[in-house]
């Protein structure tokens, strides 16, 4: 994962560096363009000025001639000539390359051009002039060193202007998450987040703030609402339950009249396992349990067993155990304990008499085996009241109870079906 400021400011460098690589052969035409405007407004003024100060001096034809071959001999980058007045065209403007002959190296350098017809003493002449062009790739060189020098300039300081401003622009957004990270719905203590001069993080605050308050009111109304179904449904669950445990001992009952109480003590008795086993789950779900206890797993395992060993005698169940001393765990003893529990008696709620039951504790998983014919549905092995099998006298409760509890402890529980064993593990 990358900070929210890196994830910016990397596309505007790459696109910086695309700009300033464009701007590099933009910046020499237009350079180059304005060094050719130039050498023309300065050609155009060195012939001018040069016809105008040979008009002031007056000479003779001859000295005239003699004054021009030696202007030509001492100008080696201007030429005039005379030229008939069938010659005189407009003026040409031109670039023009060309091999320097007192340099050694075979070098081309540019030259801009002015030929322009000029009038001495009401003669026309031909003057021709050159002028150096500055060299292309020694410009471009240089543009590109200085495109180079400033791109890491802004990248420089880009970066520790983003260090420095990050801190004081990010600061309510960073003290609004570490308030977040320590809000705990069940203490239901308000939140109150600092006030910001940014719009959107003042906007985010409130929001927040509202979401908070909102939850706290759900979250209060859940709690009371399992707090009073816990006290208000078990009381009548309980009476009726013990009306017909007292009905099913009246002498004076016929067959039929205890058979439809006793099928209605055992509809009783599980419509009043289901609705323990809903609020418990509510609890879960609404964090009203404590994880900070130290847990002996094994101790706890080890009295599950010794609690359902009359299990295993009525369905002539062997078991074999392979528990390994002094397992700690931090978490909740009495919803490990009902993890434990809820294990076992599924493993022997579905195992046919005279079946098998292995259970391993290592100190990285909790392991209940117990023998079978067929995989179960793992799409539906922990849905609630999903049936897996024909036996009716479950919650249909009991896995996404162990699941639940799993989640609580951050624990994960896995099923797989191998040499027909269905094997529940629990990674610790």
């Amino acid at each position: 994962m990358k900070p929210l400021l890196s994830k910016t400011t990397k596309p505007f460098l790459i696109y910086v560096l695309i700009v300033l690589m464009v701007s590099i052969p933009v910046y020499y035409f237009v350079v180059d363009t304005i060094w050719k405007s130039e050498l023309d407004e300065h050609n155009q003024i060195i012939v001018e000025k040069t016809a105008y100060e040979f008009n002031q001096l007056k000479l003779s034809d001859e000295e005239l001639e003699k004054s021009l071959q030696l202007w030509n001999q001492i100008q080696p980058e201007t030429n005039i000539e005379r030229i008939s007045a069938d010659h005189i065209k407009g003026d040409s403007i031109y670039t023009n390359e060309r091999a320097l002959p007192f340099i050694s190296e075979q070098k081309k350098e540019r030259y801009r051009c002015l030929r322009k017809v000029i009038y001495i003493q009401n003669k026309p002449y031909l003057f021709t002039i050159q002028t150096n062009i500055e060299e292309s790739h020694e410009t471009i060189a240089v543009i590109a060193m200085i495109t180079v020098f400033f791109f890491v300039m802004i990248v420089v300081g880009l970066l520790y202007l983003n260090r420095k401003l990050s801190t004081s622009i990010w600061k309510p957004f960073r003290n609004t998450l570490d308030r977040l990270k320590t809000f705990n719905l069940n203490s239901q203590n308000k939140m109150e987040f600092p006030s910001s001069d940014t719009t959107e993080f003042e906007e985010l605050n409130q929001a927040l703030h509202k979401l908070i308050e909102r939850n706290i009111s759900i979250y209060k109304t859940q709690k009371e609402f399992t707090e009073n179904a816990s006290h208000e449904l078990q009381t009548p669950l309980a009476i009726i339950k013990n009306k017909l445990d007292l009905l099913l001992q009246d002498q004076d009952l016929t067959e039929r009249q205890y058979s439809i109480a006793e099928d209605m003590n055992k509809a009783l008795t599980r419509s009043s396992r289901i609705n323990k086993n809903l609020l418990l789950l509510a609890k879960i779900d609404n964090n009203q349990f404590d994880n900070s206890e130290v847990i002996s797993f094994d101790h706890l395992l080890h009295q599950s067993i010794d609690l359902l060993q009359e299990h295993f005698e009525q369905k002539n169940i062997s078991f074999e155990e392979k528990i390994t001393s002094d397992i700690k765990v931090n978490g909740n003893s009495s919803l490990t304990e009902i993890m434990i529990n809820n294990l076992i008696i599924n493993a022997i709620r579905h195992t046919s008499p005279g079946g098998s039951i292995f259970i391993q504790l290592t100190d990285s998983s909790f392991e209940v085996s117990n023998s079978g014919t067929e995989k179960l549905d793992t799409d539906l092995l922990f849905k609630r009241f999903s049936k897996l099998s024909a036996n009716n006298n479950g919650s249909g409760l009991g896995l996404s109870i162990i699941q639940e509890i799993c989640k609580f402890h951050h624990w994960t529980v896995n099923y797989k079906f191998e040499n027909c064993y269905h094997i529940f593990s629990v990674n610790l």
